[in-house]
Protein backbone atom coordinates (compact mmCIF):
# COMPACT_ATOMS: atom_id res chain seq x y z
CA UNK A 1 0.00 0.00 0.00
CA UNK A 2 3.21 2.45 -0.60
CA UNK A 3 1.36 4.48 -3.33
CA UNK A 4 -1.87 3.88 -1.88
CA UNK A 5 -0.31 5.16 1.90
CA UNK A 6 1.19 8.09 -0.14
CA UNK A 7 -1.91 9.27 -1.91
CA UNK A 8 -4.03 9.13 0.94
CA UNK A 9 -1.86 11.48 3.58
CA UNK A 10 -1.61 13.24 0.58
CA UNK A 11 -5.39 13.75 0.69
CA UNK A 12 -5.73 13.65 4.45
CA UNK A 13 -3.43 17.02 4.45
CA UNK A 14 -5.26 18.45 1.99
CA UNK A 15 -8.70 17.93 3.86
CA UNK A 16 -7.38 18.44 6.65
CA UNK A 17 -6.13 22.19 6.13
CA UNK A 18 -9.01 22.95 3.23
CA UNK A 19 -5.98 22.86 1.13
CA UNK A 20 -6.03 23.63 -2.99
CA UNK A 21 -5.99 20.98 -5.58
CA UNK A 22 -4.83 23.47 -8.45
CA UNK A 23 -5.86 26.08 -6.98
CA UNK A 24 -9.45 26.01 -6.21
CA UNK A 25 -11.36 25.42 -2.91
CA UNK A 26 -11.08 21.86 -1.71
CA UNK A 27 -13.65 21.68 1.37
CA UNK A 28 -14.27 19.56 4.04
CA UNK A 29 -17.83 18.45 3.11
CA UNK A 30 -16.70 17.65 -0.58
CA UNK A 31 -18.22 20.64 -2.25
CA UNK A 32 -16.47 20.44 -4.77
CA UNK A 33 -16.21 23.15 -7.82
CA UNK A 34 -14.76 23.11 -11.13
CA UNK A 35 -11.35 22.04 -11.10
CA UNK A 36 -8.75 22.55 -13.46
CA UNK A 37 -6.86 19.24 -12.87
CA UNK A 38 -5.92 17.22 -9.94
CA UNK A 39 -2.30 16.76 -8.09
CA UNK A 40 -1.78 14.57 -5.30
CA UNK A 41 1.97 15.28 -6.17
CA UNK A 42 2.17 12.12 -8.78
CA UNK A 43 0.50 13.45 -11.74
CA UNK A 44 2.20 15.86 -14.61
CA UNK A 45 0.01 18.49 -14.76
CA UNK A 46 -2.46 18.03 -18.11
CA UNK A 47 -2.67 20.49 -20.79
CA UNK A 48 -5.79 19.42 -21.56
CA UNK A 49 -8.82 21.71 -21.50
CA UNK A 50 -12.23 21.06 -19.54
CA UNK A 51 -14.69 21.67 -22.64
CA UNK A 52 -16.96 19.22 -22.52
CA UNK A 53 -20.57 20.29 -20.39
CA UNK A 54 -22.29 17.88 -18.00
CA UNK A 55 -25.01 17.49 -20.74
CA UNK A 56 -22.02 16.09 -23.10
CA UNK A 57 -20.97 13.47 -20.32
CA UNK A 58 -24.11 12.17 -19.42
CA UNK A 59 -25.54 11.72 -22.99
CA UNK A 60 -21.66 10.34 -23.49
CA UNK A 61 -22.19 7.69 -20.87
CA UNK A 62 -25.67 6.54 -21.93
CA UNK A 63 -24.89 6.20 -25.58
CA UNK A 64 -21.38 6.99 -26.58
CA UNK A 65 -20.31 4.19 -27.90
CA UNK A 66 -22.68 2.17 -28.63
CA UNK A 67 -23.03 0.66 -32.33
CA UNK A 68 -22.50 -2.00 -34.07
CA UNK A 69 -22.18 -3.94 -31.65
CA UNK A 70 -25.50 -3.73 -30.52
CA UNK A 71 -27.32 -3.28 -33.48
CA UNK A 72 -25.22 -6.07 -36.30
CA UNK A 73 -23.48 -7.81 -33.71
CA UNK A 74 -26.89 -9.34 -31.49
CA UNK A 75 -27.81 -10.78 -35.17
CA UNK A 76 -24.67 -13.32 -34.65
CA UNK A 77 -25.50 -13.86 -30.86
CA UNK A 78 -28.86 -14.53 -31.39
CA UNK A 79 -27.56 -17.41 -33.92
CA UNK A 80 -25.24 -18.34 -31.94
CA UNK A 81 -27.42 -18.77 -28.47
CA UNK A 82 -31.22 -18.55 -29.60
CA UNK A 83 -33.32 -16.13 -28.10
CA UNK A 84 -32.61 -17.48 -24.49
CA UNK A 85 -29.36 -17.73 -24.68
CA UNK A 86 -28.51 -14.42 -26.03
CA UNK A 87 -30.88 -12.56 -23.28
CA UNK A 88 -29.03 -14.27 -20.45
CA UNK A 89 -25.75 -13.67 -22.12
CA UNK A 90 -26.53 -9.62 -21.94
CA UNK A 91 -28.06 -10.52 -17.84
CA UNK A 92 -24.73 -11.45 -16.88
CA UNK A 93 -22.91 -8.90 -19.55
CA UNK A 94 -24.94 -5.92 -17.97
CA UNK A 95 -24.42 -7.18 -14.50
CA UNK A 96 -20.67 -6.94 -14.71
CA UNK A 97 -20.88 -3.76 -16.66
CA UNK A 98 -22.53 -2.37 -13.68
CA UNK A 99 -19.84 -3.34 -11.43
CA UNK A 100 -17.11 -1.37 -13.48
CA UNK A 101 -18.86 1.41 -13.81
CA UNK A 102 -19.74 1.89 -10.18
CA UNK A 103 -16.90 1.11 -9.10
CA UNK A 104 -15.10 3.42 -11.88
CA UNK A 105 -17.03 6.20 -10.74
CA UNK A 106 -16.04 5.98 -7.08
CA UNK A 107 -12.46 6.42 -8.12
CA UNK A 108 -12.98 8.47 -11.04
CA UNK A 109 -15.41 11.49 -9.58
CA UNK A 110 -13.00 11.88 -6.89
CA UNK A 111 -9.57 11.73 -9.24
CA UNK A 112 -10.90 12.76 -12.55
CA UNK A 113 -7.12 12.63 -14.35
CA UNK A 114 -5.53 12.50 -17.93
CA UNK A 115 -5.40 8.69 -18.69
CA UNK A 116 -8.49 7.82 -16.58
CA UNK A 117 -8.61 4.26 -15.71
CA UNK A 118 -5.05 2.92 -15.93
CA UNK A 119 -3.66 6.33 -14.35
CA UNK A 120 -5.38 5.30 -11.25
CA UNK A 121 -4.05 1.34 -11.89
CA UNK A 122 -0.89 2.95 -12.05
CA UNK A 123 -1.55 4.97 -8.55
CA UNK A 124 -3.59 2.08 -6.87
CA UNK A 125 -2.12 -0.86 -7.83
CA UNK A 126 1.45 -0.41 -9.67
CA UNK A 127 3.26 1.58 -12.77
CA UNK A 128 3.65 -1.59 -14.24
CA UNK A 129 -0.11 -2.48 -14.54
CA UNK A 130 -0.76 1.03 -15.48
CA UNK A 131 1.17 0.72 -18.38
CA UNK A 132 0.16 -2.47 -19.61
CA UNK A 133 -3.11 -1.52 -18.89
CA UNK A 134 -2.79 2.26 -21.01
CA UNK A 135 -1.37 0.63 -24.04
CA UNK A 136 -3.70 -2.39 -24.08
CA UNK A 137 -6.87 0.22 -23.39
CA UNK A 138 -4.96 2.43 -27.07
CA UNK A 139 -4.60 -1.32 -28.99
CA UNK A 140 -8.34 -1.61 -27.63
CA UNK A 141 -9.44 1.67 -29.39
CA UNK A 142 -7.27 1.69 -32.69
CA UNK A 143 -8.84 -2.13 -33.47
CA UNK A 144 -11.86 -1.19 -32.49
CA UNK A 145 -12.28 1.82 -34.83
CA UNK A 146 -11.74 -0.22 -38.01
CA UNK A 147 -14.60 -2.65 -36.71
CA UNK A 148 -17.27 0.16 -36.37
CA UNK A 149 -15.98 1.17 -39.89
CA UNK A 150 -16.02 -2.02 -41.22
CA UNK A 151 -19.36 -2.54 -39.83
CA UNK A 152 -20.76 0.71 -41.39
CA UNK A 153 -19.95 -0.76 -44.95
CA UNK A 154 -22.03 -3.73 -43.80
CA UNK A 155 -24.79 -1.72 -43.23
CA UNK A 156 -24.36 0.41 -46.32
CA UNK A 157 -24.64 -2.79 -48.43
CA UNK A 158 -28.65 -2.96 -47.38
CA UNK A 159 -28.92 -0.42 -50.15
CA UNK A 160 -26.26 -1.89 -53.18
CA UNK A 161 -26.29 -5.43 -54.88
CA UNK A 162 -23.51 -6.21 -52.71
CA UNK A 163 -26.30 -6.87 -50.17
CA UNK A 164 -27.75 -9.98 -52.21
CA UNK A 165 -26.00 -13.51 -51.01
CA UNK A 166 -25.93 -14.23 -54.71
CA UNK A 167 -24.50 -10.62 -55.96
CA UNK A 168 -21.55 -10.80 -58.38
CA UNK A 169 -22.02 -6.75 -58.31
CA UNK A 170 -18.48 -5.08 -59.00
CA UNK A 171 -19.66 -1.27 -59.46
CA UNK A 172 -17.74 0.83 -57.49
CA UNK A 173 -21.04 1.44 -55.66
CA UNK A 174 -20.58 -2.13 -53.78
CA UNK A 175 -16.66 -1.38 -53.12
CA UNK A 176 -16.53 -1.03 -49.23
CA UNK A 177 -13.71 0.82 -49.74
CA UNK A 178 -14.75 3.61 -50.93
CA UNK A 179 -17.44 3.68 -47.73
CA UNK A 180 -15.30 2.63 -45.45
CA UNK A 181 -13.30 6.32 -46.93
CA UNK A 182 -15.99 8.48 -46.28
CA UNK A 183 -16.36 6.95 -43.37
CA UNK A 184 -13.33 7.32 -41.79
CA UNK A 185 -12.48 11.08 -43.03
CA UNK A 186 -15.91 11.98 -41.43
CA UNK A 187 -14.76 10.68 -38.06
CA UNK A 188 -10.99 12.48 -38.53
CA UNK A 189 -12.91 15.63 -39.28
CA UNK A 190 -14.88 15.51 -36.31
CA UNK A 191 -11.88 14.63 -33.61
CA UNK A 192 -9.68 17.44 -35.29
CA UNK A 193 -12.11 19.95 -34.87
CA UNK A 194 -11.31 20.06 -31.03
CA UNK A 195 -13.27 18.78 -27.89
CA UNK A 196 -15.95 20.96 -27.94
CA UNK A 197 -17.04 20.32 -31.44
CA UNK A 198 -16.81 16.28 -30.62
CA UNK A 199 -18.73 16.86 -27.26
CA UNK A 200 -21.76 18.98 -29.10
CA UNK A 201 -22.00 16.28 -32.15
CA UNK A 202 -21.72 13.49 -29.90
CA UNK A 203 -24.21 14.60 -28.01
CA UNK A 204 -27.23 15.07 -30.65
CA UNK A 205 -25.89 11.50 -32.23
CA UNK A 206 -25.96 9.88 -28.83
CA UNK A 207 -29.78 11.87 -29.04
CA UNK A 208 -30.52 10.05 -32.78
CA UNK A 209 -29.25 6.69 -30.75
CA UNK A 210 -31.69 6.85 -27.77
CA UNK A 211 -34.63 8.12 -29.61
CA UNK A 212 -33.58 5.52 -32.41
CA UNK A 213 -33.46 2.54 -29.65
CA UNK A 214 -36.73 3.61 -28.16
CA UNK A 215 -38.49 3.54 -31.68
CA UNK A 216 -37.06 0.30 -32.54
CA UNK A 217 -38.45 -1.27 -29.03
CA UNK A 218 -41.84 -0.33 -29.43
CA UNK A 219 -41.86 -1.36 -33.33
CA UNK A 220 -41.02 -4.60 -32.64
CA UNK A 221 -43.43 -4.51 -29.56
CA UNK A 222 -46.37 -3.57 -31.86
CA UNK A 223 -45.19 -6.37 -34.47
CA UNK A 224 -44.91 -9.40 -32.16
CA UNK A 225 -48.37 -8.40 -31.12
CA UNK A 226 -49.57 -8.67 -34.83
CA UNK A 227 -49.26 -5.20 -35.55
CA UNK A 228 -47.65 -5.34 -38.59
CA UNK A 229 -49.19 -4.93 -42.07
CA UNK A 230 -49.31 -8.81 -42.52
CA UNK A 231 -51.64 -9.08 -38.99
CA UNK A 232 -49.71 -12.32 -37.56
CA UNK A 233 -48.64 -12.23 -34.21
CA UNK A 234 -45.03 -13.89 -33.26
CA UNK A 235 -45.45 -13.95 -29.60
CA UNK A 236 -42.84 -16.56 -28.30
CA UNK A 237 -42.86 -18.48 -31.49
CA UNK A 238 -38.99 -18.66 -31.47
CA UNK A 239 -38.46 -19.31 -27.48
CA UNK A 240 -40.43 -22.25 -27.83
CA UNK A 241 -38.54 -23.68 -30.48
CA UNK A 242 -35.79 -26.13 -28.32
CA UNK A 243 -36.73 -24.01 -25.35
CA UNK A 244 -34.89 -20.83 -26.95
CA UNK A 245 -31.55 -22.13 -27.10
CA UNK A 246 -29.66 -23.18 -29.70
CA UNK A 247 -27.62 -26.49 -29.84
CA UNK A 248 -23.89 -24.74 -30.60
CA UNK A 249 -22.43 -26.74 -33.63
CA UNK A 250 -25.26 -29.35 -33.69
CA UNK A 251 -23.71 -30.51 -30.62
CA UNK A 252 -26.92 -32.68 -28.43
CA UNK A 253 -28.24 -31.98 -25.13
CA UNK A 254 -27.53 -29.60 -22.54
CA UNK A 255 -24.05 -29.35 -23.75
CA UNK A 256 -24.97 -27.89 -27.25
CA UNK A 257 -27.20 -25.44 -25.34
CA UNK A 258 -24.63 -24.30 -22.71
CA UNK A 259 -22.07 -23.37 -25.68
CA UNK A 260 -24.52 -21.20 -27.46
CA UNK A 261 -25.08 -19.50 -24.27
CA UNK A 262 -21.68 -19.27 -23.34
CA UNK A 263 -20.64 -18.26 -27.11
CA UNK A 264 -22.70 -15.42 -26.54
CA UNK A 265 -20.66 -13.58 -23.75
CA UNK A 266 -17.57 -12.73 -25.95
CA UNK A 267 -20.05 -11.35 -28.80
CA UNK A 268 -22.01 -9.20 -25.46
CA UNK A 269 -18.46 -8.52 -24.29
CA UNK A 270 -18.28 -6.59 -27.90
CA UNK A 271 -21.54 -4.66 -27.68
CA UNK A 272 -21.31 -3.59 -23.98
CA UNK A 273 -17.18 -2.41 -24.00
CA UNK A 274 -17.32 1.53 -24.25
CA UNK A 275 -19.21 2.43 -21.24
CA UNK A 276 -16.45 3.49 -19.03
CA UNK A 277 -14.91 5.93 -21.60
CA UNK A 278 -16.58 8.16 -18.83
CA UNK A 279 -13.25 8.08 -16.97
CA UNK A 280 -11.35 9.20 -20.11
CA UNK A 281 -13.07 12.07 -21.03
CA UNK A 282 -14.01 12.95 -17.25
CA UNK A 283 -10.23 15.02 -17.54
CA UNK A 284 -12.06 17.39 -20.29
CA UNK A 285 -15.03 17.55 -18.17
CA UNK A 286 -16.19 21.34 -16.91
CA UNK A 287 -17.00 19.67 -13.31
CA UNK A 288 -16.31 16.36 -13.29
CA UNK A 289 -16.92 15.91 -9.35
CA UNK A 290 -20.32 17.05 -10.05
CA UNK A 291 -20.79 15.48 -13.75
CA UNK A 292 -19.41 12.10 -13.35
CA UNK A 293 -21.62 11.15 -10.31
CA UNK A 294 -24.75 11.71 -12.26
CA UNK A 295 -23.43 10.34 -15.07
CA UNK A 296 -22.61 6.72 -13.14
CA UNK A 297 -26.44 6.51 -12.03
CA UNK A 298 -27.62 6.93 -15.73
CA UNK A 299 -25.77 3.89 -16.38
CA UNK A 300 -28.64 1.55 -15.76
CA UNK A 301 -30.37 3.60 -18.55
CA UNK A 302 -28.19 1.82 -20.93
CA UNK A 303 -28.14 -1.55 -19.11
CA UNK A 304 -31.83 -2.00 -19.00
CA UNK A 305 -33.34 0.12 -21.66
CA UNK A 306 -30.62 -0.25 -24.73
CA UNK A 307 -29.00 -3.91 -24.20
CA UNK A 308 -31.31 -5.58 -22.21
CA UNK A 309 -34.78 -4.48 -24.24
CA UNK A 310 -33.62 -4.82 -27.32
CA UNK A 311 -32.26 -8.28 -26.79
CA UNK A 312 -35.32 -9.29 -25.69
CA UNK A 313 -37.12 -7.82 -28.56
CA UNK A 314 -34.99 -9.33 -30.73
CA UNK A 315 -35.09 -12.53 -29.84
CA UNK A 316 -38.93 -12.10 -30.10
CA UNK A 317 -39.14 -10.95 -33.65
CA UNK A 318 -36.00 -12.70 -35.55
CA UNK A 319 -35.55 -16.89 -36.27
CA UNK A 320 -32.10 -17.56 -34.71
CA UNK A 321 -32.06 -19.80 -38.20
CA UNK A 322 -32.21 -16.89 -40.60
CA UNK A 323 -29.38 -16.81 -42.63
CA UNK A 324 -29.43 -13.31 -43.15
CA UNK A 325 -27.90 -12.81 -39.21
CA UNK A 326 -24.61 -14.52 -40.61
CA UNK A 327 -21.89 -11.82 -40.88
CA UNK A 328 -19.81 -14.17 -42.85
CA UNK A 329 -22.36 -14.33 -45.88
CA UNK A 330 -21.52 -10.70 -46.90
CA UNK A 331 -25.35 -10.20 -46.95
CA UNK A 332 -25.81 -9.60 -43.06
CA UNK A 333 -28.78 -7.61 -41.75
CA UNK A 334 -29.22 -5.91 -38.48
CA UNK A 335 -31.61 -8.15 -36.76
CA UNK A 336 -33.87 -4.59 -36.20
CA UNK A 337 -34.36 -4.07 -39.87
CA UNK A 338 -34.35 -7.72 -40.67
CA UNK A 339 -37.58 -8.07 -38.23
CA UNK A 340 -39.15 -5.20 -39.74
CA UNK A 341 -38.48 -6.10 -43.52
CA UNK A 342 -39.99 -9.85 -42.98
CA UNK A 343 -43.03 -7.90 -41.22
CA UNK A 344 -43.92 -6.56 -44.54
CA UNK A 345 -42.85 -2.92 -43.72
CA UNK A 346 -41.35 -1.29 -46.85
CA UNK A 347 -39.94 2.03 -45.94
CA UNK A 348 -39.23 1.87 -42.50
CA UNK A 349 -35.76 -0.16 -42.55
CA UNK A 350 -34.12 1.73 -44.69
CA UNK A 351 -35.24 4.68 -42.15
CA UNK A 352 -34.18 2.87 -39.51
CA UNK A 353 -30.54 1.25 -41.58
CA UNK A 354 -29.83 4.64 -41.91
CA UNK A 355 -30.26 5.72 -38.16
CA UNK A 356 -28.39 2.58 -37.16
CA UNK A 357 -25.32 3.86 -39.44
CA UNK A 358 -25.12 7.37 -37.38
CA UNK A 359 -25.03 5.10 -34.54
CA UNK A 360 -21.90 3.33 -36.28
CA UNK A 361 -20.54 6.74 -37.12
CA UNK A 362 -20.78 8.17 -33.61
CA UNK A 363 -18.96 5.54 -32.10
CA UNK A 364 -16.15 5.41 -34.48
CA UNK A 365 -16.06 9.05 -33.53
CA UNK A 366 -16.18 8.13 -29.70
CA UNK A 367 -13.24 5.40 -30.54
CA UNK A 368 -10.68 7.93 -32.17
CA UNK A 369 -11.30 10.09 -28.83
CA UNK A 370 -10.85 8.00 -26.81
CA UNK A 371 -7.57 5.99 -28.42
CA UNK A 372 -6.12 9.97 -28.48
CA UNK A 373 -6.64 10.55 -24.76
CA UNK A 374 -5.34 7.40 -23.54
CA UNK A 375 -1.97 7.47 -25.60
CA UNK A 376 -1.92 11.05 -24.42
CA UNK A 377 -2.47 10.11 -20.66
CA UNK A 378 0.16 7.46 -21.23
CA UNK A 379 2.52 10.46 -22.65
CA UNK A 380 2.00 12.66 -19.85
CA UNK A 381 3.15 10.32 -17.54
CA UNK A 382 6.11 9.16 -19.57
CA UNK A 383 4.96 6.21 -20.73
CA UNK A 384 5.05 7.07 -24.42
CA UNK A 385 7.03 9.19 -26.32
CA UNK A 386 6.74 12.92 -25.69
CA UNK A 387 5.79 13.94 -28.83
CA UNK A 388 2.83 12.40 -27.98
CA UNK A 389 2.32 15.66 -25.31
CA UNK A 390 1.93 17.90 -28.27
CA UNK A 391 -1.19 20.19 -28.23
CA UNK A 392 -2.84 22.79 -30.25
CA UNK A 393 -4.21 26.36 -28.31
CA UNK A 394 -7.35 24.72 -27.57
CA UNK A 395 -6.35 21.72 -26.30
CA UNK A 396 -6.38 19.33 -28.93
CA UNK A 397 -3.56 16.13 -28.85
CA UNK A 398 -3.45 16.67 -32.11
CA UNK A 399 -0.26 13.74 -32.67
CA UNK A 400 -2.54 11.37 -30.50
CA UNK A 401 -5.21 12.17 -33.06
CA UNK A 402 -3.40 11.58 -36.49
CA UNK A 403 -1.71 8.42 -34.89
CA UNK A 404 -5.29 6.93 -34.53
CA UNK A 405 -6.03 8.07 -37.63
CA UNK A 406 -3.03 6.16 -39.39
CA UNK A 407 -3.67 2.74 -37.86
CA UNK A 408 -7.45 3.11 -38.39
CA UNK A 409 -6.43 2.90 -42.05
CA UNK A 410 -6.21 -1.03 -41.49
CA UNK A 411 -10.10 -0.98 -41.78
CA UNK A 412 -9.37 -1.18 -45.58
CA UNK A 413 -8.64 -5.01 -45.26
CA UNK A 414 -12.62 -5.42 -45.15
CA UNK A 415 -12.23 -3.53 -48.82
CA UNK A 416 -9.27 -5.28 -49.94
CA UNK A 417 -10.95 -8.56 -49.03
CA UNK A 418 -14.53 -7.69 -50.14
CA UNK A 419 -15.54 -9.39 -46.78
CA UNK A 420 -16.51 -6.36 -44.24
CA UNK A 421 -18.90 -8.72 -41.85
CA UNK A 422 -16.12 -11.15 -41.46
CA UNK A 423 -13.24 -8.86 -40.60
CA UNK A 424 -16.00 -6.98 -38.55
CA UNK A 425 -15.73 -10.49 -36.56
CA UNK A 426 -12.02 -10.53 -36.22
CA UNK A 427 -11.81 -6.78 -34.97
CA UNK A 428 -14.58 -7.73 -32.28
CA UNK A 429 -13.02 -10.70 -30.99
CA UNK A 430 -9.71 -8.66 -30.78
CA UNK A 431 -11.77 -6.00 -28.75
CA UNK A 432 -13.98 -8.34 -26.32
CA UNK A 433 -10.94 -9.72 -25.01
CA UNK A 434 -8.98 -6.46 -24.42
CA UNK A 435 -12.69 -5.24 -22.29
CA UNK A 436 -12.33 -8.32 -20.09
CA UNK A 437 -9.18 -6.98 -19.29
CA UNK A 438 -9.08 -3.33 -18.98
CA UNK A 439 -12.52 -4.73 -17.09
CA UNK A 440 -10.29 -6.60 -14.66
CA UNK A 441 -8.01 -4.04 -13.99
CA UNK A 442 -10.41 -1.38 -13.45
CA UNK A 443 -12.13 -3.69 -10.57
CA UNK A 444 -8.42 -4.88 -9.26
CA UNK A 445 -7.85 -1.05 -9.00
CA UNK A 446 -10.73 -0.73 -7.23
CA UNK A 447 -10.09 -3.65 -4.57
CA UNK A 448 -6.92 -1.90 -3.95
CA UNK A 449 -9.04 1.44 -3.73
CA UNK A 450 -11.17 0.00 -0.89
CA UNK A 451 -8.22 -1.38 0.87
CA UNK A 452 -6.28 1.99 0.82
CA UNK A 453 -9.56 3.94 2.10
CA UNK A 454 -9.96 1.61 4.89
CA UNK A 455 -6.30 1.57 6.00
CA UNK A 456 -6.57 5.70 6.10
CA UNK A 457 -9.70 5.54 8.08
CA UNK A 458 -11.52 7.50 5.23
CA UNK A 459 -15.14 7.73 5.37
CA UNK A 460 -16.52 6.73 1.84
CA UNK A 461 -19.80 8.80 2.30
CA UNK A 462 -17.32 11.96 2.14
CA UNK A 463 -16.28 11.24 -1.36
CA UNK A 464 -18.26 12.39 -3.92
CA UNK A 465 -19.94 9.36 -5.19
CA UNK A 466 -19.87 5.77 -2.91
CA UNK A 467 -20.23 2.70 -5.19
CA UNK A 468 -22.90 0.16 -3.70
CA UNK A 469 -21.91 -3.07 -2.52
CA UNK A 470 -18.39 -2.79 -2.09
CA UNK A 471 -16.21 -4.51 -2.20
CA UNK A 472 -18.40 -7.72 -3.49
CA UNK A 473 -19.41 -6.75 -6.49
CA UNK A 474 -16.17 -5.46 -7.86
CA UNK A 475 -14.76 -9.39 -6.65
CA UNK A 476 -17.79 -10.49 -8.37
CA UNK A 477 -17.10 -8.44 -11.47
CA UNK A 478 -13.32 -9.48 -11.26
CA UNK A 479 -14.16 -13.20 -10.94
CA UNK A 480 -16.84 -12.94 -14.04
CA UNK A 481 -14.40 -11.33 -16.46
CA UNK A 482 -11.70 -13.69 -15.80
CA UNK A 483 -13.73 -16.30 -16.72
CA UNK A 484 -14.79 -14.99 -20.03
CA UNK A 485 -11.42 -13.89 -20.52
CA UNK A 486 -10.09 -17.63 -20.15
CA UNK A 487 -13.03 -19.68 -21.94
CA UNK A 488 -14.31 -17.42 -24.26
CA UNK A 489 -12.48 -18.13 -27.06
CA UNK A 490 -13.45 -21.97 -27.24
CA UNK A 491 -14.90 -21.24 -30.49
CA UNK A 492 -11.47 -21.24 -31.80
CA UNK A 493 -11.30 -25.22 -31.15
CA UNK A 494 -14.84 -26.27 -32.60
CA UNK A 495 -15.13 -27.83 -34.22
CA UNK A 496 -11.99 -27.87 -35.39
CA UNK A 497 -9.04 -25.86 -34.27
CA UNK A 498 -9.09 -22.37 -35.88
CA UNK A 499 -5.42 -20.46 -35.75
CA UNK A 500 -7.17 -17.30 -37.29
CA UNK A 501 -9.40 -17.25 -34.80
CA UNK A 502 -7.77 -18.66 -31.94
CA UNK A 503 -5.12 -15.65 -32.66
CA UNK A 504 -7.66 -12.86 -32.80
CA UNK A 505 -9.45 -13.82 -29.87
CA UNK A 506 -6.26 -14.74 -27.05
CA UNK A 507 -3.58 -12.09 -28.68
CA UNK A 508 -4.12 -9.42 -26.00
CA UNK A 509 -3.85 -11.50 -23.24
CA UNK A 510 0.16 -11.94 -24.17
CA UNK A 511 0.54 -8.61 -25.30
CA UNK A 512 -0.86 -7.25 -22.13
CA UNK A 513 1.40 -9.48 -19.75
CA UNK A 514 4.51 -8.69 -22.40
CA UNK A 515 4.26 -4.75 -21.71
CA UNK A 516 3.31 -5.27 -17.74
CA UNK A 517 6.78 -7.82 -16.97
CA UNK A 518 8.75 -5.99 -19.36
CA UNK A 519 7.86 -2.79 -17.70
CA UNK A 520 8.32 -3.90 -14.20
CA UNK A 521 11.66 -5.68 -15.06
CA UNK A 522 12.96 -2.37 -16.88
Amino acid sequence: LVTERSYFDAYNKKRKYQGDVTGESLSLDHDFGTVSDVDAGFENKSDLQRRLKPRHLQMIAIGGVIGTGLFLGTGSDLAHGGPAGLLIGYCVMASLLFSVMVALGEMISHLPIAGGQFALASRFVSPAVGFGMGWLYWYNYIVVLPAELSASAVLVSYWTPAGKADSTCTTGICNNSLWIAIFLIVVIAINFGGTRVFGEIEFWFCSIKVLTIIGLIITGIIITSGGGPDGTPIGFRYWNQSGGFVQYQDIPGAKGRFLGFFSVLINAAFAFIGTEITAITAAECANPRRAVPTAIKSVWIRLVLFYLCSAFIIGLLVSPSDPDLNLGTGAAKSPFVLAMKNAGISVLPSVVNAALLTSAWSAGCADLFVSSRALYGLASRGQAPAIFRKVRKDGLPWVCVLCGSVFALISFMAGASGKAGTVFGYFSNMTAICGMISWACILWTSIRWQKGLKAQGIDRNTLPYKAPFQPYLSYYGLTVSILVMIFGGFTAFMPHFKASSFVTTYFPIPFFLVLSIGYAIY
